[in-house]
């Protein structure tokens, strides 16, 4: 007996619908929408800008989201501190959350630090006296005036957070304002306030990096910025700066002896610093004095441990400081590691000879001409005018001799006699 038929004897209309191919269309994936953010044209990572777009440039558009930046200080912690203070400001404009962390300066007097915003984009109102009416009250105009200024805290927030552009410039002959400051949130972490005791446990981290590390990984699972947590209604992005590692003020002891008793202390903070950074939402900026680290194979692997590694060589106190070629420039910038993220290779700068200086109001990094290139150049313009003169004297010589106008003169008297 043969099996029934389902769809004899029904109307087109009620046949369930056949898939006549198995191909389906694709759909571009839903990238994450944060202020302050935008992918990367190499690869769709998620890049924030480190306050400097020379520097964005040279990371290759700026920095991937749960990557780490080290940046090696140089001897008077001028230049890389300024760096690190671009980087927080960014984040306070870009309306990111912050987490300062120093054993040294309080992280209170780092913000204090922060640049100034320059927003020629951006119009800031400015209180406007309004003329009075003699039928009003003193008192109704003071409440209105207060209003007005507590109406005008919000606006410059949402003013700040407007800027469609990635990245933006500073002054740093002047502060932020306090009101921009106190309005983004700070996370902070002074080392004194955090008494560490001494564990009979044989830890390769110090206590030191141990509660900095879990303090860190408290405000990224409290706050939400865990890739695994549910998703809230908006995103936003941690900034991570922690300032002068591996100095004896965290209690290590990297940049006091040739064999370090804590020689395993930081770079295993990195790996749990990387590990924490991986699954969430955060970047993060770490400074390290690597000039007074002897061990340059620890250093080596402090450097690759992190994502990007720049290294700041200030010409203050050096012989450089006083040679006329390098009176434009303030030092010079070594990058030593870019990150080769979900692609095979990474992406190189341009130029190896790479110089920062400061300006009156801003801090730019340039390519450098170095005294060995200019010489070569100056050799081969000297050269190429030595060629050309003999050329030329050559030539006028050989000519001279082959043409003489008293022996073509002499012939033709005699045929005209």
């Amino acid at each position: 007996m043969a099996a029934p038929m389902d769809g004899v004897g029904k109307h087109p209309a009620e046949l369930p619908p056949v898939n006549s191919t198995s191909f389906q269309k694709k759909t571009r994936s839903r990238l994450i929408s944060i202020p302050g953010t935008r992918p990367s044209v190499q690869n769709g990572q998620l890049l924030v800008s480190t306050g400097v777009t020379s520097l964005d440039y040279l990371l290759g558009g700026g920095l991937a989201v749960g990557t780490v930046l080290l940046i090696e200080e140089d001897r008077y912690d001028s230049y890389s501190r300024m760096i690190l203070k671009y980087f927080l400001a960014e984040g306070v404009v870009c309306q990111h959350k912050l987490f300062v962390a120093s054993a040294q300066d309080n992280p209170e007097d780092i913000l204090q630090e922060l640049p100034s915003p320059i927003l020629d984009d951006v119009a800031i109102p400015k209180v406007v006296e309004q003329p009075r009416l003699p039928c009003e009250p003193q008192d109704r105009l003071d409440a209105m005036k207060i209003a007005w200024r507590y109406q005008n805290l919000p606006k410059v927030q949402s003013a700040l957070a407007s800027s469609s552009r990635f990245g933006h410039y500073y002054d740093v002959s002047k502060t932020m304002e306090p009101e921009i400051r106190q309005a983004a949130k700070c996370h902070r972490f002074y080392l004194p306030d955090h008494p560490t005791q001494s564990s009979n446990t044989h830890s390769p981290m110090l206590e030191s990096y141990s509660a900095l590390l879990k303090s860190l990984e408290e405000v990224i699972h409290r706050e939400g910025f865990d890739v695994v947590a549910p998703m809230p209604k908006s995103r936003n992005i941690l900034r991570v700066g922690l300032h002068s590692l591996g100095s004896a003020l965290w209690g290590d002891d990297l940049s006091c002896h040739d064999n370090p008793r804590h020689r395993h202390a930081l770079t295993t903070f990195l790996y749990g610093l990387r590990a924490l950074l991986r699954s969430s939402l955060s970047v993060a900026v770490v400074t390290v004095p690597s000039h007074l680290i002897q061990d340059r194979a620890l250093m080596g692997s402090i450097t690759r441990l992190c994502d990007n590694a720049i290294a700041l060589e200030s010409f203050k106190g050096s012989e450089r400081e006083t040679n006329p070629l390098y009176k434009d420039y303030h030092g010079l910038l070594h990058v030593h590691q870019v990150p080769h993220l979900n692609s095979l290779a990474n992406q190189l700068p341009d130029h190896k000879d790479l110089a920062f200086k400061l300006k009156r109001k801003q801090f730019s990094i340039e390519v450098c001409w170095k005294p060995c290139i200019f010489m070569i150049l100056v050799v081969l313009l000297l050269l190429r005018l030595f060629f050309f003169f003999f050329f030329f004297f050559f030539f006028f010589y050989w000519t001279k001799r082959k043409f003489k106008p008293q022996e073509l003169w002499s012939k033709y008297h005699c045929n005209i006699s």
